[in-house]
C-alpha cells in the first residue's frame, strides 16, 4: 500500500514557467507596455465615463467597447489615460496611429454557439478557419498591434454544451494559432454546472490547456469573474478572486482581465462599483499584483521548487522566481480543504527567513525546506532574500 506522504508527493504540482517571453509585448510598437514592472490588468467591456473610477482600483486598460469604438468613446478613454483592446472597425482603421488603442479584438467566444440570424436559436459555433483569416487580415492592416482573441468555458469544461452543432473540442488548437494574446473565460463560482460550481481549479486547468494551444510566441492571459453575474445564490468573494487570479499568473496566465458585469436579479454594468467589499477587495489584489509584476516577469534563471501538501486530495500550484537579491516563492492550494505544505528549494540555507509578503509573518527553513499552513484554495507569497 502506497503510504499517505508517497500520495502526497504524487499529488503535488510544481509548476514553473520556463522558456516563455519575459517582456512578450516589445515586438509591437503600439501594443501593452513592455516595461516588465507592468502587468495587464483589465476590465471587459465597460463605460468609458467608469474609466478613471477603474483605474484608481488598478485596472490598467480595458478590453471591448459596446457597439464600438467611437470616436467619443475613444476621446473619453484618452482623457482618463485609460488605453483599450477593441474591434478593428473602421473607426478603429482610421485612428490607427491613435495610442490609446494597444490591441485589437475577434468577436468574443468564437468557439460556442453562435444566434441566427433569423432568430431561432443558436447554431454551430465560427469555424477556426474563418477566425484564422480574420487574424490574417488584421495583422496585415496594422502589424503594430497585437490581436486578442478570447475563448468560452469549453476551454475547460469538457461538458459544457454551449459549443453547438459542430464544436467540438479538437478545435481549439486551430483556434489557438488564430491570435498573438489568447484567453478564455471560466466563472466557477456562478457556474451552475455541476462539475463546475465551487471548483476554482478550473481556472488553471483551462490556462495550461491554452499553453499547449497558443503559438509558441504568443501569450495567455484569462478572464476572472467579479460578480454574481447570473446567479442570484453565489457570488465570488475576495479571496476566491484572489485564488483565481494566483493560480493563473502560477500557471502561466500574463494578464488578467475581470468580468464585472450582473444580469440578474437586475443588470448591473459596473457591478463592482456597488459592492464595496469586492471593489476594496479587488483593489487589493491589483495593488498586490503590480507590486510584484517585475519579479512575475524576471528572466533569472528560477530555482527549482516542490510543494508536498499532506494532504492527498490538495495539490498546491507553485511558481518560482529570482529578483534581485532575492528568491519568491507563489503558491495557491488547489482544493477547498486544509492542509499543511512543506517546500523543498534548491539551494535554500538553514535558518534562512521566508517573509510571507501582506501577512506580517516569517517562517524559518530548515533543512532546505520551510513549512506553512493553507486552507482552501488559500493563497501564500513568499520573499526569501539572499544571506
Amino acid at each position: 500500500m502506497p503510504t499517505r506522504a508517497l500520495y502526497a508527493a504524487l499529488l503535488t504540482v510544481a509548476f514553473t514557467a520556463s522558456g516563455e517571453p519575459m517582456e512578450p509585448y516589445a515586438r509591437w510598437s503600439q501594443g501593452p507596455p513592455s516595461d516588465s514592472a507592468h502587468f495587464p490588468i483589465g476590465v471587459w467591456l465597460q463605460a468609458p465615463r467608469n474609466a478613471a473610477r477603474y483605474r484608481d482600483i488598478g485596472i490598467n486598460f480595458y478590453i471591448g467597447l459596446w457597439k464600438g469604438p467611437t470616436e467619443k468613446q475613444l476621446a473619453e478613454l484618452a482623457d482618463a489615460g485609460m488605453p483599450v483592446i477593441c474591434s478593428q472597425s473602421d473607426i478603429g482603421l482610421t485612428n490607427i496611429d491613435n495610442p490609446t488603442i494597444i490591441g485589437w479584438m475577434h468577436q468574443d467566444e468564437p468557439d460556442n454557439a453562435q444566434s441566427r440570424p433569423d432568430g431561432q436559436g443558436y447554431g454551430p459555433p465560427v469555424a477556426p478557419a474563418r477566425v484564422r483569416e480574420d487574424y490574417d487580415r488584421w495583422r496585415a492592416a496594422d502589424p503594430s498591434r497585437p490581436v486578442l482573441l478570447n475563448l468560452g468555458q469549453g476551454v475547460a469544461n469538457d461538458e459544457w454544451r454551449g459549443r453547438g452543432e459542430w464544436g467540438k473540442p479538437e478545435d481549439y488548437p486551430q483556434y489557438g494559432v488564430a491570435a498573438d494574446i489568447l484567453s478564455y473565460d471560466i466563472y466557477p463560482v456562478a457556474s451552475r454546472y455541476q462539475n463546475v460550481h465551487g471548483r476554482l481549479e478550473y481556472v488553471a486547468k483551462g490556462v495550461r490547456r491554452l499553453r499547449t494551444w497558443a503559438r509558441e510566441d504568443a501569450v495567455v492571459w484569462n478572464v476572472v469573474e467579479a460578480s454574481r453575474i447570473s446567479n442570484t445564490d453565489a457570488k465570488v468573494t475576495g479571496p476566491q478572486i484572489r485564488a483565481q487570479v494566483w493560480m493563473s499568473i502560477i500557471n502561466g496566465s500574463r494578464g488578467i482581465v475581470y468580468f464585472v458585469h450582473q444580469f440578474e436579479p437586475r443588470f448591473i454594468e459596473a457591478s463592482l462599483f456597488e459592492d464595496e467589499e469586492l471593489s476594496a477587495a479587488v483593489a487589493e489584489i491589483n495593488a498586490e499584483v503590480t507590486s510584484l509584476a517585475a519579479v512575475i516577469s524576471s528572466s533569472e534563471g528560477p530555482p527549482d521548487v516542490t510543494a508536498v501538501s499532506s494532504h492527498p486530495e490538495m495539490p498546491v500550484d507553485v511558481l518560482a522566481r529570482r529578483s534581485g537579491d532575492a528568491t519568491y516563492v507563489f503558491a495557491v492550494a488547489m482544493r477547498d480543504m486544509h492542509a499543511d505544505v512543506t517546500f523543498a528549494l534548491d539551494g535554500l540555507a538553514a535558518g534562512a527567513r521566508v517573509d510571507v509578503l501582506g501577512e506580517e509573518r516569517t517562517l524559518t527553513a530548515a533543512g532546505g525546506r520551510f513549512e506553512d499552513a493553507f486552507g482552501g484554495y488559500g493563497v501564500h507569497l513568499y520573499r526569501i532574500e539572499d544571506r
